[in-house]
């Protein structure tokens, strides 16, 4: 049994952030039921070109990726029935999760108190851009503005001297995180309202998540009065340890060396690479003189693992003791064997994805394929009492699909 089995949570969102969060319930065990436009659907469905990236047909990962494992009803919230319709889902769910605007769902009749009035123990959660207070609460952004741009990361990853500021690794890259935020503190309050029987409103931004992905450098630059800067590119990663930082193999790939106690490791790795007499040599005895060293350990280490290939070089250093990472892409992920064996890939229908990052039981998550639009309408209104005249009538009057 999974840890949310039994859980109702009714998802009034868009785009890839709160419905991320609903995806991780989903995976948790929760029964997800995204409620959509009733004529366009989610936004997101739309999603085809993501820069040079284009989908043609489905399924399309710009989609299955933040909708996995859910039920999908079309509803037209502006309309009386439709409005009746939602009242009767919130009545039999545990949470509300939404990414409306402070506005819309004033409009729509769908904040926390008017929520609330329909279902007293529900969990109110919303995920917004720049948080539930403040001036610019009632702003709407994306990840590449709240998260990426305005919570410090751009600035910090971009080297000085490049023009203009490194993009976000992937689409959707601060969504997902705050996501998975989200769906923790919806956990949070579900056990909260299990011990007390008071129900929570859970809060996450786009602009919070953003600040605390860069909480430790923010920290420091607050104490130090001092912005985080990222070195120059081609630059190595400490200038006191030959040993933390990029190394280039001799088919352009990279390796990552983090091994933060460089007198530990060093005769280790002079061993792996095939130059022993390294840890015998006096420039690299000890933590002093390897910090003192470092440029000569580098140039030497760079010459070195130019000599083979990343495939070579992630064999030999199978038995390394310090920690090293090959530098991955996107496609090579889903070959290497660690993540495979922990299962952190799962098949959603006729797609694989990434499986959200929290395990039970030493198990792989189960998830299902992201629903069609409205595709489960009857199957939900079914569950709610409704005889097929009534849900023809509620078509015929354009309050579901």
């Amino acid at each position: 049994m999974r840890p949310l089995e039994g859980i109702r949570v009714l998802e009034v969102a868009m785009y890839g952030f709160v419905p991320s969060a609903g995806a991780v319930l989903a995976e948790w065990g929760a029964d997800v039921v995204k409620v959509e436009h009733a004529v366009t659907g989610d936004p997101q469905r739309g999603l085809r070109q993501t820069g040079a990236y284009r989908v043609e047909g489905d399924p399309n990962p710009n989609v299955e990726h933040a909708n996995r494992g859910k039920r999908s009803i079309g509803l037209d919230l502006a309309n009386p029935e439709g409005k009746e319709v939602l009242d009767e889902l919130i009545r039999r769910a545990d949470v509300f999760l939404t990414s409306f605007l402070p506005a819309p769902r004033r409009k729509l009749g769908i904040d926390v108190d008017d929520v609330r009035k329909v279902n007293p123990r529900i969990v109110y959660a919303r995920g917004s851009a720049l948080g539930p207070r403040g001036l610019e609460s009632e702003k709407g952004g994306y990840d590449m503005t709240a998260f990426w741009s305005r919570a410090g990361t751009a600035a910090s990853i971009t080297p000085p001297g490049v023009e203009g500021l490194i993009p976000p690794p992937s689409p959707a890259y601060g969504d997902t995180i705050s996501g998975t935020n989200l769906a923790g503190g919806i956990a949070a309050a579900l056990l909260q309202r299990e011990r007390t029987g008071e129900p929570s409103i859970v809060d996450v931004s786009l602009l919070g998540s953003g600040l605390w992905a860069m909480g430790h450098a923010i920290a420091l630059s607050m104490h130090l009065d001092q912005a985080w800067v990222a070195p120059a590119l081609g630059a190595h990663g400490s200038p006191t340890n030959p040993l933390s930082g990029l190394y280039r193999t001799s088919d352009d790939c990279y390796l990552s060396f983090v091994m933060l106690q460089p007198a530990r490791f060093w005769a280790d790795v002079c061993r792996h690479i095939d130059r022993p007499e390294l840890a015998e040599d006096p420039r690299f005895v000890g933590s002093e003189q390897i910090a003192a060293n470092t440029a000569e350990a580098v140039k030497i280490l760079r010459e070195v693992i130019a000599t083979r290939t990343l495939a070579d070089w992630t064999e030999r250093f199978a038995t390394l003791a310090g920690p090293w990472a090959p530098v991955q892409n996107s496609l090579q992920v889903a070959q290497d064997a660690q993540i495979q064996a922990n299962g952190y890939l799962i098949r959603a229908g006729e797609l694989d994805l990434v499986a959200g990052p929290v395990q039970f039981d030493v198990s792989t998550a189960e998830t299902g394929p992201a629903p069609e639009f409205a595709a489960q309408t009857e199957e939900i209104l079914g569950e709610l009492g409704l005889d097929w005249d009534r849900i023809i009538a509620l078509k015929a009057a354009g309050a579901v699909t």
